[in-house]
């Protein structure tokens, strides 16, 4: 197959194009990099600014590269907003890439109207950064969010895209079960690739001394991943324990610099007000360490997962979250199983070519609906 990934989110289309490949496969990735992250592409389609001078570049960058986007049997966009562009024109280059290519498929994978729309129906999920338990106002972030994501020309363009692509994928369950009630004929779920040959696992031993903790902190995303609390939690562990652990903090440091630290370190702390890991746990769980985040049984189940069960689940709550810590502390011994559990947890589920033929699978059968 000749296949286009256009759009980038956390290295997940750079990282399934290597399965692609892998297989046999033409692959080209067309994308921005995810912006400050910088991710590999084939084809870079960065816009710098909005000054006029940079839209002016960044529309001409467009149309020179559109004119190579014919001719695939498969198209996927990250999601219906894949260019740095207004709602209207990201719908223009959708009908433009349906008509001159194959079958077009819409990406899951990040904030997008739907997302926005599940969250804040109170019934979907039992929280989420729009609803934390016994808080009554959102926080200024996902302030934020709701404006950008309850435009009516991005619903608009979100659901058309969403109805005239050849299917939907998501890549984790929250943005599955968001899709669901609309267009479950033509929604699949796919975990997200992990490169499992690039990420060398170092079992973390039960004879560790000290637990070493890892956090990383975002100013600008410290509330609305709830790495604050999180963060709180550590201090009140380390309070109690000093000489049982060490937290080891990266804030806002180049990314080779928070790998190595997270390397080094046995436990990772990450999104608190999500059901399922992001790339950076998944990641982190190739590497071995245990991670403590999201791993709702909703997720495990969409994965029909039911014996493994590695990620230590925490809920939005301070006294939850230092209890699962402590326990941490208190059953050293477990950690390294925990370990060994985390990187053949992302070897079934999210090795990197196996999630690449299931991709094949979905893109080849003749209908989705």
């Amino acid at each position: 197959m000749k296949i286009l990934l256009l759009g980038e989110y956390s290295n997940v289309h750079w990282t399934l194009a290597q399965g692609l490949q892998a297989l046999g496969h033409s692959v080209v990735v067309a994308s921005n990099g995810d912006r400050y992250k910088n991710y590999q592409r084939d084809i870079d389609i960065t816009r710098n600014s909005n000054n006029l001078i940079d839209t002016v570049k960044y529309i001409y960058l467009l149309s020179k590269n559109f004119r190579q986007f014919k001719g695939f049997d498969i198209v996927q966009i990250i999601n219906p907003f894949f260019l740095d562009l207004k709602a209207n024109k990201n719908l223009a280059a959708f009908n433009y890439l349906k008509k001159h290519n194959g079958k077009v498929f819409m990406g899951a994978f990040g904030n997008d109207a739907y997302w926005l729309k599940a969250c804040l129906d109170k019934k979907t999920f039992r929280y989420s950064e729009f609803d934390i338990p016994n808080r009554t106002e959102y926080l200024d972030p996902a302030k934020e969010l709701i404006k950008i994501w309850s435009d009516k020309d991005k619903v608009k363009v979100n659901r058309e895209i969403a109805e005239n692509s050849d299917g939907i994928i998501a890549c984790l369950y929250e943005y599955f079960v968001a899709y669901q009630p609309e267009f479950r004929e033509k929604l699949t779920y796919i975990p997200a690739p992990i490169n499992t040959s690039e990420i060398t696992f170092k079992q973390r031993s039960k004879d560790t001394s000290k637990v070493a903790f890892f956090i990383g902190i975002q100013k600008l995303r410290n509330e609305i991943k709830g790495a604050d609390i999180l963060y709180n939690c550590l201090k009140e562990i380390h309070s109690k324990y000093p000489n049982e652990c060490v937290v080891n903090k990266a804030e806002s440091v180049p990314y080779h610099e928070y790998i190595t630290m997270r390397d080094h370190s046995d436990i990772l702390l990450d999104q608190l007000y999500s059901y399922t890991p992001g790339m950076n746990a998944l990641t982190a769980m190739a590497q071995g360490l245990v991670v403590v985040g999201g791993g709702e049984p909703e997720m495990y189940n969409l994965l029909n997962e039911k014996d493994n069960h590695p990620i230590i689940n925490v809920l939005p709550d301070e006294k939850d979250v230092f209890e699962k810590l402590e326990n941490l502390i208190l059953n050293k011994s477990k950690i390294a199983d925990l370990s060994s559990n985390s990187r053949l947890f992302i070897e079934k589920h999210h090795d990197y070519i196996k999630v690449a033929q299931q991709y094949l699978d979905i893109w080849s059968k003749e209908k989705l609906f």
